[in-house]
């Protein structure tokens, strides 16, 4: 051992080897471009930090920040038959779920749980976009039916966040079928007494917009989110006519009466919090995490005694 082995070759070994940094650090936001750092986002709820642009969010990571404490339990789904229809184009049906299911970390487009927002039971539903585009498959139409199921059996309400392209056409009319299934299950809430609110994201298209995205007894949608049912494209080739700015957004559904609110999601939880009480009347909930102080006796009581 010498003093080339033990300091010339580790020095130049470092000047020139390369680190390995992990490709995920840093996302760029694609409204304004800007490179946001993973934990600032994270912080941010998934929000540009320059722009306020509204990022995807796992449904996993909005019921961490949604549910109180992010305590919540997930509801079971029934598993319906893996390929109905043996599709198959560039992939197999089959190899593209586990694909999703790799890139995702979870087993479908739907997570279905149930937990306490601002102190009020409640059940939720959120779609994953990035699970195969949020498509509406029979296990969402399984998920839908199982949280309503759930809400009515423990009479809670039942808040619903979408997400998602359309139906999945790898199931072709059995993805379809489920716009019917859906609306059946918002029936049972609705015959339940039990408050439905849905929560439209970026983006919410095609037969989810038909069926039980819009049939919320409130509508929210976050900022600058697309919800439609046709693509802008389709419309104007059809009308041919140009269509007006900010077609089809939050804003633009906001002011022609779709919708009854455009909430930014770090305002989301409070806004829920405060409708959902209102409408299964009770009163408003308390700010922190302690409960309601005990009210204090009056002076006089305390005189007397």
């Amino acid at each position: 051992m010498n003093w080339i082995t033990n300091y010339v070759r580790p020095t130049i070994n470092s000047l020139f080897s390369r680190r390995e940094v992990p490709d995920n650090l840093w996302t760029k936001c694609p409204e304004c471009g800007t490179m946001l750092f993973h934990r600032e986002l994270t912080e941010n709820l998934n929000v540009c930090t320059n722009c306020d642009h509204h990022l995807a969010i796992s449904p996993r990571d909005r019921f961490a920040t949604l549910f109180d404490g992010g305590i919540f339990s997930e509801v079971k789904v029934p598993e319906p038959i893996a390929d109905p229809l043996h599709f198959r184009d560039q992939k197999k049906y089959p190899d593209r779920l586990k694909s999703a299911q790799k890139a995702t970390g979870e087993k479908e487009a739907m997570l279905v749980a149930e937990g306490e927002i601002g102190r009020t039971p409640i059940v939720a539903a959120a779609q994953d976009f990035a699970f195969m585009g949020g498509s509406m498959s029979m296990y969402v139409g399984n998920a839908i039916i199982a949280g309503a199921e759930r809400a009515v059996k423990l009479k809670r309400p039942f808040v619903l966040f979408s997400a998602a392209g359309g139906a999945r056409m790898q199931e072709g009319i059995l993805g379809l079928m489920q716009m019917p299934r859906t609306t059946i299950a918002v029936e049972m809430l609705k015959d339940a007494g039990l408050p439905y609110i849905v929560v439209l994201t970026h983006p919410t298209t095609g037969g989810v917009t038909a069926s039980y995205a819009m049939l919320g007894d409130v509508q929210i949608a976050e900022p600058n989110a697309l919800i439609g049912f046709a693509g802008a494209r389709v419309i104007e080739q059809t009308i041919r006519e140009k269509l007006p700015e900010g077609f089809q957004r939050s804003e633009y559904l906001l002011d022609h009466g779709m919708l009854d609110r455009v909430t930014h999601r770090k305002k989301l939880k409070d806004e829920l919090t405060g409708i959902l009480r209102m409408l299964t009347r009770q009163p408003p909930a308390v700010k922190g995490d302690l409960p309601k102080p005990e009210a204090k006796p009056a002076p006089s009581s305390i005189a007397a005694k």
